[in-house]
């Protein structure tokens, strides 16, 4: 008969919001949650970072990502992974009925109000618009190698691919 100890661990499945990592293969991640302070009663937001691995290179930065609690660490720092991107970023869903929204309104409302009252030129085709990546490698530099800059002189020129960590 054993007689040793056996305890459980809880997988924790977590909510966050990807942001840039210096880290390969594994994507930085900030968790929200709501801190008590007693003395007033009150909760403040508070933000947790982890590393979470993402082998496959599922999240950008910016996207909303279901992470869970690996049952080992990989490395000293890579405590969680990646199940799914829930939101890419730009691109807002409302969680309960799933359709698509823009400022607080369902985009089936707008083009309804849009076909009621006659529809503008300079209205936005969200229909024609071409999915993310199309500006990739021309203003989004999410999907290159990023380094630390740890000293910056007067001279050097701005670089998109740096993360300052001051």
């Amino acid at each position: 008969m054993a007689t040793g100890n056996v305890t459980k661990k809880a997988f924790t499945y977590l909510l966050g919001v990807c942001v840039p990592s210096p880290k390969q293969n594994a994507a930085k991640i900030r968790i929200r949650s709501l801190e008590l302070d007693e003395h007033i009663s009150m909760y403040f937001r508070k933000y947790d970072f982890v590393f979470a691995a993402d082998p496959e290179k599922l999240c950008k930065t910016g996207d909303t990502v279901l992470i869970k609690t690996l049952p080992e660490k990989l490395t000293r720092h890579i405590t969680h992974k990646i199940v799914e991107v829930i939101y890419p970023l730009g691109d807002m869903t409302d969680p309960v009925t799933g359709k698509k929204i823009v400022a607080g309104r369902y985009r089936d409302h707008i083009r309804e109000d849009a076909m009621r009252f006659g529809e503008l030129e300079s209205m936005y085709k969200y229909e024609e618009a071409p999915p993310r990546g199309k500006t990739e490698n021309k203003r989004d530099f999410t999907s290159k190698e990023t380094y630390v800059k740890y000293q910056e002189g007067p001279d050097d020129p701005k670089d998109p691919y740096c993360i300052n960590p001051y």
